[in-house]
């Protein structure tokens, strides 16, 4: 039993081999966006108010059409099944218990019509070099009934992630790309010095996407389309005026552009730039209910979270991470006075000396 959502990444630890446990955590190059993700969220402050007359603080939310028990989603994150043999099953069974969207995987390890049949889904897109597979990809999302489309566009490459280059890391067998799976055969491929999930989406990824490809997608399908991996306004207001619905600002968990700065230091910028005209959500670094409550009041609409519930799928603990969410987040809530998002959007924020530990 967890007494925070933070503590599931060491109760998986003790489960998990070491290469897959990297594989979760670990960052690109020295993994400096990675830290700076906590730390910017630890630098911020929350003035509370008080004598608010509060019970119970209300934290549902209508979003792209759906209505949330929190302004929470489950991230996309790839191959589920190496942490739990239900894999993504099973974390969308729960964000269908806690009532918040899941967000599918393009390399999912199980078929995403299995997944959309569990819960309310929306589907993330990797641009492929074939487009051909990149409409199919879309045309079984939307038949599946997914309620939007969010495509990630900080993949040209996938970004080099020393641990495991270190590990020579590889999928085992039965852990497939299980929406492409014909193209995924070097992801199993173990080869000293390499990535070989790396060496996969090298080959199946399209590193010269551009913004005709974005329009092109956007003419393509009537699913609301969230822009996933935007850190600068300018590409946010780009984003907005080709059609999106959304964007998420984040820097794929410190994973891809090591130096990037913090996505929740970009936030502000960004909701200033297109807040008024299309959603804006945020990850990276996440840890529990607080952070949540910093991102709404920095002008997130909701926030995605990743890691923690990977942590929580290792020891089976997915339904009871995400309960401990909601109170977490409604605690905060409470302790800072507000009674609703509304609220929460109006607290006065700050920043605080960073202290990163060696």
């Amino acid at each position: 039993m967890a007494d925070s959502l933070a503590d599931y990444e060491s109760l998986a630890a003790a489960v998990l081999p070491a290469a897959v446990r990297d594989f979760v955590a670990g960052g690109s190059g020295s993994e400096l966006t990675l830290r700076r993700n906590r730390a910017a969220l630890e630098a911020i402050t929350l003035t509370p108010r008080v004598l608010a007359g509060i019970d119970e603080p209300d934290p549902s939310r209508t979003l792209l059409g759906s209505q949330l028990t929190m302004p929470v989603g489950v991230a996309p994150m790839a191959y589920q099944r190496l942490l739990h043999p239900e894999g993504e099953l099973l974390l969308a069974a729960a964000a269908a218990t806690a009532g918040i969207p899941y967000v599918i995987s393009t390399l999912s390890s199980v078929p995403l019509e299995k997944i959309a049949a569990v819960t309310p889904s929306w589907f993330q897109l990797y641009w492929l070099r074939d487009r051909g597979l990149v409409r199919t990809l879309v045309e079984r999302a939307t038949a599946a009934g997914c309620g939007a489309l969010m495509v990630t566009v900080d993949v040209p490459v996938m970004g080099r992630r020393l641990r495991d280059v270190r590990n020579s890391f590889a999928l085992p067998p039965e852990v497939v790309a299980a929406n492409i799976v014909d193209m995924a055969t070097e992801a199993h491929a173990a080869v000293p010095g390499l990535s070989a999930v790396a060496v996969h989406t090298a080959s199946a990824f399209e590193p010269a996407v551009g913004w005709s490809d974005l329009q092109w997608l956007r003419s393509s399908s009537e699913l609301p389309l969230v822009v996933k991996g935007i850190l600068d306004p300018r590409d946010a207001t780009r984003a907005a005026d080709l059609g999106a619905d959304g964007v998420v600002v984040s820097n794929h968990g410190g994973r891809q552009l090591d130096g990037a700065p913090a996505s929740i230091d970009a936030l502000g910028p960004v909701v200033d730039a297109i807040g008024n005209h299309c959603t804006v959500m945020v990850d990276g670094g996440m840890r529990g209910g607080i952070d949540v409550v910093k991102a709404l009041a920095l002008g997130a609409s909701a926030v995605l979270i990743g890691r923690p519930l990977l942590w929580a799928l290792a020891v089976n603990a997915v339904d009871e991470a995400l309960a401990l969410l909601r109170q977490e987040l409604g605690d905060a809530m409470l302790l800072a006075g507000c009674a609703d998002l509304a609220a929460v959007a109006r607290l006065t924020t700050g920043r605080t000396p960073w202290l990163i530990s060696s």
